[in-house]
């Protein structure tokens, strides 16, 4: 008896034919074209005009900030990975053949698993490093092409400066994959796990540590600058305003192309794992579940390239965003196109319509990311009700504005969760009633959601590249008249592309870490032998997750609180963060009064500094939430309760994370809709109490929720890689204790430690920096002392 597909350590019986290896170089020769198509892209985009020499000063002072913090933060991450490769090599187990032989010895999968995990973590963080690289330059050329009036010309290097963070993101992501799959062939679930771990967690950091860089520069930048100051958004007057820009790309930029490239490997990876045995349980050649999910990956790479040199401007086009809708919706029709011929010619229908039902799952993604973007944009676009409305409210004060958001937040959670639930319904439907194989299907609805991934961090990258460029205009005082106003479109269109593809993101994560959820449940099955497959496989009492069992709920109650103190952590750091640089841009504007009319140049340096070693600082505490809370579940309680972890952690993580970035971006998007002259325009009571209202919404939508994605995929990896242990402990209380036990002090250290750097920070500030709370008689009375950010 073959034992079942697990994600950890299972051996996959099948056998690769010619068509098989066609189609497996097939997919290592798109994910090679994907790559040269971003150099060309690259290329391209550093040919452009950089624009006059003010704005090539302002270009290069973000550029320099962004590449020491990414440098800096890089090395604290190589750091922090190290006692993290000895945790994946100690977790891994000998992978067996159906007759009990070894086809892979616990050394060699150790060092093997081990050696993917680095590889994961390399081509994570490459795809944030060269997406940043690059945006940061194409920035600058993105406002000389705006300057000399024209939309198309800007337009097109601001979408192919994304280009380039998109098609590193699929290629590096699909050949990774690839050779795994092509070396190790019946042993690649053993590997393939190290290869997702290693890029969610890069994610993580990448996402922690540039959310809480980006918003302490921003929310600093706004507080003392907009309402205290009454200066202008990226003004060069404000110290912080050259770290808000530089925030813009370490965290929209990294980030998003880190986040986007763990969760294309965990669904393919998951689509992988599980694609042997559901093909088994229909009777069907199980190495068809196996190479499907590659074929189809590499038809959206494919696609995705397309959509990309689909993005086109006319003279005629108003916006930005029609172009970018077209190229996204000619990567989406390609897609379907090509992965329902292949899943008819190559997969087929001979056993239960098979082919008709991959196809299926693949369009439910794509249909899905389209009804998600469209959700995240009514709830954050300024030309839908629920952000009017904010606005309307903040002509009532910081209250009503903070509260309308709220409301909003919370409203367009429900609406998320109920199109992710359609979608998962209709891909078990399609599976009719083998749970096994409608779990396959599942998985494929997130392969289809993220087909076309090069498009979408493309689209995400825009926002920040269009930011920047707006941002440079501003600060080199040289843009007026169709000029301005091509770099004020560019910036609103920005916006929007930025809420949709965090609406994406998350979406796509959800799908990702149920699919990732049905591997743990299979492992279950692997570890104790048992023979059922198909449905049958999850009726059995060994793999059901019973919540009325006291202790299985304990494990969902915790599970159901992590992303909370997940979310407090992030938050609170950013908190802690941005008060000191009010405090930081209060000391420059008091002791250099001369900023205000010019004749002095702020210290941009000090704040970047400040921002960066804050951000490098808190990224411990969340890194050990994610990997040891499920440590100390599993080993603390047994697996089922880690089993109802999960799944809490998945429902609450994804309920949280929908509602902090739908809430952000529709603060955010009501103080622009204000800015634009309604409801009394810039300067009015309205437009400062959209102030507060987006500045408490910064870290929610850029911090705090954006980074619940790769915890929720983090937390579900490190439980299967732990899950053999955890089994292989479960009657021997001494072992398994004492490793839950270390854990919980460590992680209880750990957010001690980070709650006592917020006092300390209050008495020990910068030299020259007022402590937290401190108010200059001098300054501009905008805020009553009530108001203020400490």
């Amino acid at each position: 008896m073959t034992k079942l597909v697990a994600a950890e350590g299972g051996y996959q019986a099948f056998k690769l034919g010619g068509t098989e290896w066609f189609w497996l170089v097939f997919s290592a020769a798109t994910a090679v074209l994907a790559v040269l198509v971003g150099f060309a892209l690259m290329r391209g985009v550093l040919a452009a005009d950089q624009g006059t020499p003010k704005m090539r000063e302002i270009a290069l002072a973000i550029q320099e900030g962004a590449m020491a913090y990414l440098k800096r933060q890089f090395r604290t991450i190589g750091i922090i990975l190290i006692p993290l490769a000895v945790l994946v090599f100690l977790t891994s187990t000998s992978v067996l053949r159906g007759d009990g032989t070894e086809a892979l010895s616990f050394a060699q999968s150790g060092i093997f698993r081990t050696l993917a995990f680095l590889a994961g973590c390399l081509m994570s963080g490459l795809t944030g490093f060269i997406g940043m690289g690059l945006a940061v330059r194409g920035n600058v050329r993105t406002a000389a092409a705006a300057k000399v009036g024209s939309l198309p010309a800007a337009l097109k290097v601001a979408f192919r400066t994304g280009g380039v963070a998109g098609m590193f993101t699929v290629g590096l992501g699909l050949f990774g994959a690839t050779v795994i799959i092509m070396v190790f062939q019946n042993t690649a679930s053993a590997i393939l796990i190290g290869f997702g771990f290693g890029g969610s967690l890069l994610a993580l950091f990448l996402r922690v540590g540039g959310g809480i860089f980006t918003k302490a520069a921003d929310v600093g930048a706004d507080l003392v600058g907009k309402v205290e100051a009454g200066i202008p958004e990226d003004d060069p007057r404000n110290a912080a305003t050259i770290a808000d820009n530089v925030g813009d790309n370490v965290g929209d930029c990294a980030g998003m192309a880190a986040d986007l490239f763990e969760s294309y490997e965990v669904t393919l990876v998951a689509s992988i794992i599980l694609g042997v045995a559901a093909f088994r349980s229909i009777g069907a050649n199980p190495v068809l579940g196996l190479i499907f999910p590659l074929i189809a990956r590499a038809i959206g790479v494919l696609a995705s390239i397309v959509g990309v040199f689909s993005v086109r401007a006319t003279e005629n086009d108003k916006s930005a965003m029609a172009p970018i809708n077209r190229g996204f919706l000619t990567a989406g029709v390609l897609t379907v196109i090509g992965t329902t011929a292949v899943a008819l010619t190559y997969v087929g229908n001979h056993h239960a319509n098979e082919g008709w039902k991959v196809a299926g799952a693949v369009v439910i993604g794509l249909v899905l990311a389209q009804v998600v973007s469209r959700l995240t944009e009514y709830y954050t676009s300024t030309e839908r009700a629920p952000v009017r409305d904010i606005a309307e409210a903040a002509r009532t004060g910081p209250a009503t504005t903070v509260l309308s958001g709220i409301s909003s937040g919370l409203e367009s959670t429900v609406f998320a969760v109920i199109a992710i639930a359609a979608a998962l319904g209709v891909a078990i439907a399609l599976g009719n009633g083998n749970i096994q194989f409608s779990l396959y299907l599942v998985a494929l609805t997130g392969m289809g959601m993220l087909a076309t991934t090069g498009v979408v961090v493309s689209e995400d990258t825009f926002g920040p590249v269009s930011d920047n460029a707006a941002g440079i205009a501003e600060m080199s005082g040289e843009f007026e008249s169709e000029p301005a106003r091509i770099m004020v479109s560019l910036d609103a269109v920005g916006n929007t592309t930025k809420a949709v593809t965090k609406g994406f993101a998350i979406g796509s994560a959800v799908i990702a870490a149920v699919a990732l959820f049905a591997s743990f449940i299979e492992t279950i099955g692997s570890e104790f032998n048992v023979k059922e497959t198909g449905s049958a496989l999850f009726h059995n009492p060994l793999t059901q997750i019973n919540v009325a069992d006291p202790k299985t709920f304990i494990g969902l109650l915790i599970g159901g609180a992590v992303p909370f103190l997940f979310s407090a952590l992030a938050i609170r750091a950013v908190g802690r963060t941005a008060g000191t640089v009010v405090q930081e841009v209060r000391r420059q504007f008091r002791e250099h009064p001369g900023i205000m009319d010019y004749t002095e140049k702020p210290e941009y340096g000090r704040v970047i500094d400040i921002c960066t070693t804050a951000a490098l600082r808190e990224l411990a505490t969340p890194a050990l939430l994610a990997v040891l809370t499920p440590v100390i579940i599993g080993f603390g309680i047994n697996y089922l309760a880690l089993g109802a972890f999960l799944a809490a952690v998945i429902l609450t993580g994804q309920l949280m994370a929908n509602f902090l970035s739908n809430s952000g971006g529709a603060w955010d998007n009501a103080k622009k809709y204000i800015e634009d002259g309604h409801e009394g325009g810039k300067g009015s009571e309205a437009h400062k109490a959209a102030v507060i209202g987006d500045t408490v919404g910064d870290p929610f939508k850029d911090t705090a929720g954006p980074a619940l994605n790769p915890l929720i995929k983090v937390m579900n990896l490190v439980s299967l890689l732990i899950l053999p242990a955890v089994i292989s402990l479960r009657d021997n209380d001494g072992a398994r204790f004492a490793i839950a036990g270390a854990a919980l002090v460590v992680l209880i250290g750990a957010v001690a430690f980070s709650k006592r750097k917020a006092e300390a920070m209050d008495a020990v500030a910068p030299a020259g920096v007022a402590p937290a709370g401190a108010h200059e008689p001098s300054r501009d009375a905008a805020l009553t002392a009530e108001e203020s950010p400490r």
